[in-house]
């Protein structure tokens, strides 16, 4: 069954359009019949809405036992969206994380280089982004982070695609083995299903989406 905040959230992806269905190409050259875009929270409601549910994940981690020190949020979409998390924990959780951010192209001048916000060497960092597809950009903070002396420890994404990758199983769950990662997610593929199959105004996507599952899912 589907949680509160996990309602409220792909309520508020379909709205802002963020989540849609059609036909969309993905860069694996795949065809799916959903498209989720993170960048389409972008009003002051959609980004707390987006924030809230993340935070309700980080809590979920930190009664799993998993511990960190920091929350990063890797350029460009994962900027808004760590400020706006760490703003939410704050004020409505009483729990104050440092977060950090990363820069496209480092700076030459001023304080310099490509990080910015709190100190992130000898942290444990909990990495926010939106979606994971084939893994390329998670690694690619990771190997920032890592330059950096900090310890990535965790990824949260917002929407696990649950998709097979080379190799076998999952891009999260190829991510946690060869990363040596805790990974989840906001809501899964079998969670937009399921909220799909309970809206009579979503109900004729559900066939493409269930043989899309059947295709591709892991």
């Amino acid at each position: 069954m589907l949680a509160v905040y996990q309602k409220r959230f792909l309520a508020s992806a379909l709205a802002a359009e963020a989540l849609r269905f059609g036909e969309f190409t993905l860069k694996s050259g795949r065809k799916s019949p959903y498209f989720f875009n993170a960048g389409a929270f972008c009003d002051g409601e959609a980004l707390t809405v987006l924030a809230q549910a993340y935070a309700a994940a980080i809590l979920r981690l930190r009664e799993e036992g998993v511990a960190f020190d920091v929350l990063y949020g890797p350029a460009y979409k994962g900027i808004p969206l760590v400020a706006a998390v760490a703003v939410v924990l704050f004020a409505e959780h009483g729990l104050s994380l440092p977060w950090a951010f990363n820069r496209k192209e480092a700076k030459d001048h001023g304080e310099g280089g490509s990080l910015v916000g709190a100190p992130l060497a000898d942290k444990r960092v909990l990495i926010l982004d939106d979606v994971l597809t084939a893994g390329t950009a998670i690694r690619e903070s990771l190997a920032v982070l890592r330059a950096a002396q900090a310890q990535p420890v965790a990824v949260i994404v917002a929407l696990d695609r649950q998709e097979t990758v080379d190799g076998g199983g999952s891009a999260l769950s190829r991510l946690a083995q060869d990363e040596n990662l805790t990974t989840t997610s906001v809501v899964t593929l079998d969670d937009l299903l399921q909220f799909v199959g309970n809206d009579p105004r979503l109900t004729a996507y559900l066939p493409a989406m269930q043989d899309y599952r059947q295709q591709y899912g892991c």
